[in-house]
């Protein structure tokens, strides 16, 4: 699984890859992570404000800190699709 944290890296990007890394933890998945910073790579999502959150590839949330429970099914949901 592969995990982007989209931003410049202040508090609230800070926080999601916080809640991101616990998520993958809890659920016993093995993942990379990845802080995007540049606006070129950023802009490649279909987000306007940051941070954002990308599991293998898909713009799972952006412009908000997601809940524990929601990264925790997002990553859920990304270990049956790697399981298939």
């Amino acid at each position: 699984m592969h995990i982007k944290i989209l931003g410049k890296g202040c508090r609230n990007c800070q926080k999601v890859e916080e809640i991101a890394r616990q998520a993958v933890a809890e659920a016993g998945a093995n993942a990379t992570f990845e802080k995007v910073k540049d606006v070129d790579e950023i802009r490649k999502y279909p987000i306007v404000y940051t941070p954002g959150l990308v599991i293998n590839d898909e713009l799972v949330c952006a412009a908000r800190i997601p809940s524990q429970s929601e990264v925790a099914e997002w990553v859920r949901l990304a270990m049956a699709e790697e399981a298939q």
